[in-house]
């Protein structure tokens, strides 16, 4: 879709650019997008208040592995408004985390469970990773921007 848009009238002449603008998303995929949110900040909770860690319950807890299910089935809905950005974003957030933590958990196998006197320090850099992410884009959403601008 295309719209007209006039210049300014400093400018000589009637000028006219044409600006293509993304489509804008359905209410309701803005809906999906928040309760994903939600869902993602629900896990956090859930380890924060818990006796699961963050990092556990964001990569194994159900509301957590719901949501990332919802990304995916949502997503081509998302295609080419602002939204893909916010599902690309929950999306990464969930497998960059379980790429840290896999990592994490096999140095500590390969030091033979030494090296959890090393990797708690990672681990806790990764939960406050996920609680920025979650809530950065949240509120970016809030504020219907996309994300990455």
């Amino acid at each position: 879709m295309a719209e007209a848009v006039m210049l300014s009238a400093d400018q000589e002449g009637p000028h006219e650019c044409y600006l293509t603008q993304p489509p804008a998303p359905l209410q309701t995929l803005v809906s999906w997008t928040h309760v994903i949110y939600l869902l993602h900040a629900l896990s956090l909770l859930t380890g924060i208040l818990g006796a699961a860690t963050v990092v556990g319950a964001f990569l194994v807890g159900w509301p957590s592995i719901i949501a990332v299910v919802l990304n995916y089935v949502k997503r081509n809905e998302a295609r080419g408004t602002w939204l893909e950005s916010h599902f690309r974003w929950q999306i990464r957030t969930f497998w960059f985390g379980l790429l840290w933590v896999s990592l994490c958990i096999l140095f500590v196998v390969m030091t033979l469970g030494l090296g959890i006197l090393i990797a708690w320090l990672p681990l806790a850099i990764i939960t406050v990773w996920f609680i920025y992410r979650v809530v950065r884009g949240w509120l970016a959403l809030n504020e219907r921007r996309p994300m990455y601008a």
